[in-house]
């Protein structure tokens, strides 16, 4: 297909905003610095788009590094035309940082070495992600300045076989080719640290479950046929591409034949790579997860009027027509409804694939978590044993639920138990008090490989089978303290180098034998056991209103784990979750 050449001019006229869907929320941003005083400064005509400089205010931005050339563009611009804040001309200097760096520092509370004043990572999760910590730097979202779709960019030999342009696939579908044999070698960055990556590979478990031909195990496998190729981050992805279309290089089995990639990587790939090796573009017809780019203020607590007022000045340029069109030929939608054709087809796309249809819901914080911890576990591969409360308690029933907690756990379990792949390695213990012997616990199966054969089934099997006959035990009390040790001692004894190692203790109560080991020599025998250097972080969960939070946060906390507390069991599923990608950031 005829590559678009890039528009050799932006425009240099300066106008206000128009009311179209990317720039909507860019005129947002106006009325939300209403409280800080920016809003009188508006309509005073502080912030000019022109004029004599009365002097100049200096602003930092980090950036996305995709996005970074094209808020170049506009800051050299601004410089060109002496916009001013305040009667003052911006100079404004633009660094790129990937983003889940930039997040992480700001979770941890700091900006990073060099100053900034604003933030522009290539997605929202991440300003979610860098509010997680007690101690997070303020990050304030003032609106979005561009959007991106993502769908799967193919080399020509590869699209064509797959029908590109007029056969439309679902996610489920695209990724699926990539796992028969060496059909298609489909590459990804890395979900826990590309927003790209992460909304693919979460609009891939909803596009399995939804089309009824899989659920949590396909979706897995899925997972960990991606993982095999993977990069660490988005600017590698495209090196990872036959170098031409030689027939050495497209049979390399190193090389990638399809990448899940943006709208606006693949525009700015085929810009350099030419017609004969420029990559055509598929667009998922269960819709297209995207990037949108929020601009944002970092710690507008401590910036002065000149800084705030300047950055949100240079946002403003971006939705005015001379931004926009820089932002256009960077490869960015400005207009969500009405994308750009020649944008469309320098990035490789084509009708009758569906570029232009609305994109899918996007996934919730609980979705999002929920697709991390499964990448965890799925790259990494996990040994981890569940030690389940089989106290008497066990058998009172959920509030609004007709089922007793042992048998939402129990659900809640199995569910869990669905995202493990066959590499990784679960057992099961169940404890009360006196369960064996002298003993508050019983082993009831070993922590092995899901997919080994045991008798005429695997692991998994056999584990599927003890979750499911897991009974609450008359009369028995939660023998919290003595069972988690001996899980613990067994867990690091038996630690496995190169997986995710972990200990999961569920109980609904506080501990209850009294001829057990304190808590405060617990924890002390935690802390000796635990090693940094082959850490097994152990997972609490205190189910209902009987569990000490308290308890298992302190329990957990000496081994480099966490602790948690819910209302109803079948939230454990998405809370083992968390705390595997919780435990997993820790390294």
């Amino acid at each position: 297909m005829g590559r678009h050449s890039l528009p050799d001019e932006y425009g240099t006229d300066a106008v206000g905003p128009r009311t179209r869907g990317r720039t909507v929320a860019i005129a947002t941003a106006l009325v939300l610095v209403v409280a800080g005083g920016t809003a009188l400064a508006a309509r005073s005509g502080l912030l000019s788009f022109g004029g004599a400089c009365d002097g100049t205010v200096h602003l930092d931005v980090v950036a996305s590094p995709d996005v970074v050339p094209a808020l170049r563009d506009a800051a050299d611009l601004a410089r060109k035309k002496h916009l001013t804040s305040d009667g003052q001309c911006l100079d404004t200097r633009v660094q790129a940082g990937d983003s889940y760096k930039v997040a992480d520092s700001l979770r941890k509370g700091g900006k990073s070495t060099a100053q900034y004043e604003a933030w522009v990572p290539d997605s929202s999760l991440w300003i979610q992600r860098a509010g997680l910590g007690e101690n997070a730097t303020p990050v304030t979202a003032m609106g979005n300045i561009a959007s991106s779709p993502i769908g799967i960019s193919m080399v020509p030999s590869a699209a064509k076989s797959m029908g590109w342009p007029a056969k439309k696939y679902t996610w489920a579908q695209l990724t699926g080719a990539a796992m028969e044999g060496d059909k298609l070698r489909l590459g990804t960055a890395d979900p826990a640290r590309s927003a790209t990556g992460l909304l693919a590979l979460t609009q891939l478990g909803a596009s399995t479950k939804k089309s009824g031909s899989g659920d949590d195990t396909q979706a897995a496998a899925m997972a960990k046929a991606l993982s095999q190729r993977t990069t660490d981050s988005d600017g590698q992805l495209t090196d990872t591409l036959a170098r031409d279309s030689s027939g050495t290089e497209q049979g390399n089995p190193r090389r990638n034949q399809a990448l899940i990639l943006s709208e606006q990587s693949s525009f700015r790939y085929n810009a350099t790579a030419g017609d004969k090796d420029g990559l055509e573009l598929f667009y998922p017809k269960d819709g297209s997860p995207q990037l949108d780019y929020p601009f944002a203020l970092v710690d507008e607590g401590t910036e002065s009027t000149d800084e705030r007022r300047a950055a949100i000045r240079l946002m403003t340029l971006l939705g005015e027509d001379a931004g926009l069109r820089i932002l256009d030929k960077h490869g960015f939608r400005t207009d969500d409804e009405e994308p750009s054709d020649a944008l469309v087809a320098g990035a490789g796309g084509r009708s009758p694939q569906p570029y232009a249809t609305s994109d899918s819901e996007p996934p919730t914080d609980k979705e999002l978590q929920e697709t991390l911890g499964m990448w965890t576990i799925t790259v990494q591969s996990a040994r981890i044993t569940v030690v389940v409360d089989a106290s008497a308690s066990m058998a009172n029933y959920v509030p609004g639920r007709n089922q007793s907690r042992m048998e939402v756990t129990k659900a809640s379990m199995l569910q869990a138990l669905a995202t493990f792949t066959p590499e990784d390695e679960i057992g099961l213990w169940e404890f009360a008090t006196l369960l064996d012997g002298n003993r508050d616990y019983r082993k009831l199966v070993p922590t092995e490989r899901l997919g080994d054969r045991k008798g005429g089934g695997t692991q998994r099997d056999k584990l599927s089978e003890a979750f499911s006959g897991l009974q609450p035990v008359p009369g028995g009390a939660t023998g919290l303290y003595d069972t988690t040790l001996a899980a613990y001692e067994e867990a690091t004894s038996s630690y496995r180098s190169g997986k995710f190692n972990a200990l999961v203790v569920v109980t609904d109560g506080a501990n209850q034998d009294v001829g057990s080991i304190s808590r405060s020599s617990l924890v002390s025998r935690l802390q000796d056991l635990a090693d940094p250097q082959h850490p097994v972080p152990l997972i609490a969960i205190a189910v209902g209103p009987d569990a000490d939070k308290d308890e298992v946060e302190q329990i957990a906390g000496a081994t480099g784990g966490s602790g948690h507390q819910v209302s109803d069991p079948a939230q454990i599923h998405a809370v083992i979750l968390k705390a595997i990608v919780e435990a997993g950031a820790k390294g």
